[in-house]
């Protein structure tokens, strides 16, 4: 953004646009993050319930785990 380009949306929106990108990224890992937990306790929960093995909840969650470190090297 040029000098203008970024006073204006200062002015505008009350942020700088590196405030407002960290605050996205934020939202969007914590999402991640939340998804993560949501698929490894469904797992869990399966597994409990004898409808899975002790392998499939630990794929599960070492897969979901490594989504979230992709979307982290990307956002950061």
């Amino acid at each position: 953004m040029t000098p203008a380009q970024n006073a204006a949306f200062q002015a505008g929106s009350g942020a700088t646009p590196g405030t407002l990108l960290t605050a996205i990224a934020s939202v969007v890992l914590v999402l991640a993050l939340v998804w993560v937990m949501w698929v490894t306790v469904g797992t869990f929960r399966a597994w409990q319930d004898g409808q899975v093995a002790l392998l499939d909840l630990v794929w599960a969650a070492l897969r979901a785990s490594i989504v979230v470190l992709v979307l982290g090297f990307y956002l950061r």
